[in-house]
């Protein structure tokens, strides 16, 4: 019971997940957040490797590890009279924020299906971040809360005066005023990004400053407060822009982009236009790029389409898959879009292969590979038809402006 405890208590302090294991590696105590993907799950089970070196350890160390997939873990052995008793792990966590060159790699490297970039996206997007600074704090608190036995704090109250009562009141009332009408504005603005409606959009946008304000009532850290407060704002805008139609690959650009920029921002007057861009962004993207208009087979096919990049990609073998004559698909693609199924496979194939080439480190022959192509050549003749350059002469440019950045 008591080191159950100790491990409730870590995982509402974190806000990580938290495992407690014991010297035979069982499982006594374990609280997620996240559920790691099944794609990821025959990697992330590192548990023997800590208990080896912990077990090797000295009383008042810890261990900081990366997985193979770069999933990052702070571990602490249990002592009890100088015996060894098992271990506590915090994590997976991460020291950086997950660029598109780590996912790259991480595909083209495990020889995972280049569909499932964005569940690996989302993903990684959704690991804290956590500094070395701050690593360092965890640590020595592992190796506390492992070296005493859990007290149960007893809360000392004192009278409160009917005066601060009355004042505490009334800053709830307002509070709750404030959070009511910004939730009100919320929904509005998200229903114009999922509509793509840039016009409403201008006429919200007295309600969207307001909803910017809103961090500046927060008192403890009010620049880590709006950050946080931007990252939710990201994720709203991706989930309404989904709604409405944008391919997936679009929204993975547009939100590793905003995050970046968030993390990276210099003070609350950036963060406040930042804020107005990343808004008018997504909805203008889901005006220009969103498929809610296509008609239910189109969507499926696209949809297949995504989520099959790295498979063999026929008319015939899309049409069986959702069910429908493949002239009729061709015909109704056609419509829709104004690109035949091929042209539209080869699209995405393309831009699949130019995130590769602009940040992984795998050759032109491995990418064309991980993006669907058996044939080298053939690869070659589809890149350059759409980007009028070879891969190759794409991957030079692309290290040239990354090299001088």
């Amino acid at each position: 019971m008591e080191i159950i405890k100790k491990g409730k208590l870590l995982h509402s302090i974190t806000y990580l997940d938290v495992k407690i294991v014991d010297r035979e590696g069982n499982i006594i105590f374990q609280r997620s957040q996240i559920q790691t993907p099944l794609l990821l799950q025959p990697f992330a089970n590192d548990d023997p490797t800590m208990n080896e070196k912990l077990m090797m350890a000295e009383n008042d160390q810890y261990f900081y590890y990366i997985n193979s997939i770069g999933l990052e873990y702070l571990a602490a052995g249990i002592w009890s009279n100088n015996q060894y008793k098992g271990f506590v792990v915090l994590g997976p966590f991460l020291s950086s924020i997950p660029s598109n060159e780590m996912i790259s790699d991480l595909i083209s490297k495990n020889k995972f299906p280049v569909s499932e970039r964005k569940q690996l996206q989302d993903y990684y997007q959704s690991l804290s971040i956590i500094g070395s600074n701050k690593s360092t704090y965890l640590g020595d608190l592992l190796v506390n809360m492992c070296h005493h036995s859990y007290i149960d704090g007893k809360l000392v109250s004192t009278e409160v005066r009917k005066s601060a009562e009355k004042v505490e009141k009334v800053l709830y009332e307002e509070d709750k005023n404030l959070i009511e009408e910004r939730y009100k504005a919320e929904k509005k603005l998200m229903r114009a990004i999922e509509k793509g409606d840039m016009e409403e959009i201008g006429r919200l946008s007295k309600e969207v400053k307001g909803i910017l304000d809103f961090f500046d009532r927060i008192p403890e850290s009010p620049f880590r407060s709006a950050k946080n407060l931007l990252f939710v704002l990201n994720t709203l805008c991706r989930i309404s822009a989904e709604k409405g139609g944008l391919q997936p690959i679009i929204i993975h650009h547009v939100s590793e982009k905003f995050a970046i920029l968030i993390e990276r921002a210099p003070n609350l007057p950036y963060l406040k236009i930042l804020a107005s861009d990343m808004i008018n962004e997504y909805c203008g993207l889901v005006q220009k790029h969103s498929t809610r208009d296509f008609s239910i087979i189109v969507r499926k096919a696209v949809d297949y389409i995504h989520s099959n990049l790295e498979k063999t990609l026929t008319l015939k073998e899309i049409a069986a898959s959702i069910h429908v004559h493949p002239s009729h698909l061709s015909r109704k693609f056609k419509q829709d879009t104004g690109k035949s199924i091929i042209d539209y496979v080869n699209q995405k194939r393309v831009e699949e292969a130019m995130l590769h080439l602009q940040t992984g480190t795998a050759a032109v022959t491995d990418i064309a590979l991980i993006v669907g192509y058996n044939d080298l050549n053939y690869f070659t003749r589809v890149f350059k038809k759409f980007t009028g350059q070879t891969p190759s002469q794409y991957k030079k440019k692309a290290e040239g402006r990354f090299s001088c950045f």
